[in-house]
């Protein structure tokens, strides 16, 4: 039939790849259509594995349109230095916050991203900054991003001086919304939590209900693996 590719014919997939990046890099820099700019920049990631064009195409995409995405792996390729950009954690948190405040796709991932970067403070004026990290991750997790939940349980656990007050209440909160969102971790520190009567009143039921979900998402996670490694 006509317009079907034969994949088994290595010149005729050539051809349909190559007629591909030409029809992104049309869509990208005629149409100015931000969203063909992210698929020329993922083919040429994916396919060309030409990660310094992509590099470009990520940064034109960001810079002239704020596309969320684009920022986002623009960001990425900052913090390891990848298709030739100035290795940078305050130039990869600019992106990732840029793709934080987009709204788009990817967006939730940028946010934990960007607390990361607040919480480590390797990539902010004055070291870590508590109050941008606990920003961010309520962000992220109210996305309905797991580790951002986790991290905030993990931050009110801990508490600190510079900003961010001990408070248990919060951190079984969060504890609980990341065992909800499949967070193993956030499942055995909320179970611990009402087994010693941290934030809470002491609830032995409620603490085996939720060191049983931990262990079954950990069950999961290692059945994953293995299937992962066959």
């Amino acid at each position: 039939m006509a317009g079907l590719i034969n994949f088994e014919d290595e010149k005729e997939v050539k051809q349909f790849l190559d007629n591909l990046g030409v029809e992104y890099s049309f869509q990208c820099y005629k149409e100015k259509d931000p969203e063909g700019c992210q698929r020329l920049a993922d083919y040429l990631e994916g396919v060309k594995k030409n990660y310094e064009s992509a590099a470009q195409v990520l940064k034109h995409n960001c810079e002239t349109h704020g596309h969320g995405e684009s920022c986002y792996k623009l960001g990425a390729y900052h913090v390891t230095g990848k298709g030739g950009v100035t290795e940078c954690l305050k130039t990869a948190y600019s992106c990732f916050l840029r793709s934080c405040n987009s709204g788009g796709k990817k967006s939730v991932d940028a946010c934990h991203n960007v607390g990361l970067l607040a919480h480590d403070g390797r990539a902010v004026e004055g070291g870590p900054d508590l109050k941008a990290a606990r920003q961010y991750y309520e962000k992220a997790c109210a996305g309905g991003f797991a580790p951002s939940c986790f991290n905030l349980s993990a931050l009110f656990i801990e508490g600190n001086a510079k900003g961010l007050a001990r408070d248990m209440t919060l951190a079984l909160k969060y504890a609980n919304r990341a065992c909800e969102l499949g967070h193993v971790w956030g499942c055995a520190n909320a179970s611990r939590m009402y087994r010693l009567g941290d934030g809470t009143e002491k609830d032995e039921k409620r603490a085996e209900e939720l060191k049983n979900r931990a262990r079954e998402l950990h069950g999961l996670e290692k059945e994953r693996q293995l299937k992962f490694g066959e």
